[in-house]
């Protein structure tokens, strides 16, 4: 998890995050009051597989280990719809999104479907109230 915003920090600045604004998978911040909610909020990515990449994927699948190619992709896809989440939490002008979650699929098995989703909202240390 992201550090919450410390003294001297913009709010929706969190200390020693990849992202704009703090994603967290619980439900409630410790030390932090939401004090208003935007609502749901999502980022999504549909990324194929290369015919390369599918093809050395199957005959490592044979051998077994890991799959690093695939590995890879899924990666960069669910931090693209991490982005993207973040993008459009902060167009309603959240500094948080709470409850995240994500969810897979994939589609006509080429490619894969990334959901990042949760709630955006606005937190502020409980001493700034």
């Amino acid at each position: 998890m992201n550090q919450p915003q410390q003294q001297g920090q913009q709010p929706g600045q969190f200390q020693g995050q990849r992202y704009p604004i703090l994603l967290s998978t619980m439900n409630d911040l410790p030390g932090y009051e939401v004090v208003r909610v935007f609502g749901e909020v999502f980022g999504l990515t549909v990324r194929s597989r290369n015919m390369f990449s599918t093809m050395g994927a199957g005959f490592k699948a044979m051998a077994g280990g890991e799959l690093k190619g695939l590995s890879k992709l899924l990666s960069d896809s669910r931090h693209e719809a991490l982005g993207r989440l973040s993008e459009e939490a902060m167009a309603f002008g959240a500094n948080a999104v709470l409850a995240l979650r994500f969810d897979c699929n994939e589609i006509a098995q080429t490619a894969s479907e990334i959901a990042a989703y949760g709630t955006a909202v606005y937190v502020v240390p409980h001493t700034q109230r």
